[in-house]
């Protein structure tokens, strides 16, 4: 995944020091109730479409657009689904960073799964009860958008 300009110019100033990002991630439930999923270039694995938010974006408008990007599907945000800061996380390079995550339900408005772009290798819809195996922070956003409850999952 190409790194943002934005992070790029900042990590010449910080170097690898841990950085806060904003992240959102797009959790799609279509009329059956199937979850659309993409499988990562970088390293294979099945999950939720998403990325970070880029400086003057809102959120909703960052997972509208990272869904389009890394799935070619348009979506409508419903709702904030969590809310959550993750563990920091250190990459092979040495740069540290610790994301909070925005996790929006969507329902697809237009385009077609499509793995076009580089960050994607396959598109698909998944059943609830066929999900591939995915990181346990995945699937919980992915039950917490599932879920009725009008408010989001917070962690206290």
């Amino acid at each position: 995944m190409p790194v943002p300009e934005f992070l790029v110019e900042l990590r010449r100033h910080v170097g690898h020091d841990l950085v806060p990002l904003v992240g959102v991630t797009g959790i799609v439930l279509d009329e059956e109730g199937r979850v659309l999923l993409h499988r990562r270039a970088d390293d294979g694995r099945w999950c939720t479409p998403g990325g970070i938010l880029e400086p003057g974006e809102q959120p909703a408008g960052a997972v509208v657009r990272e869904v389009r990007e890394e799935t070619g599907v348009e979506v409508a945000v419903e709702r904030l689904a969590s809310v959550v800061a993750q563990e920091p996380h250190t990459y092979p390079n040495g740069d540290r960073v610790q994301f909070l995550d925005l996790a929006f339900r969507c329902r697809p408005v237009g385009g077609a799964p499509s793995a076009e772009g580089d960050e994607t290798l396959e598109v698909r819809w998944f059943a609830p009860d066929e999900l591939p195996r995915m990181h346990p922070r995945i699937t919980r956003r992915i039950d917490d958008a599932r879920s009725d409850r009008p408010d989001p999952y917070l962690v206290l």
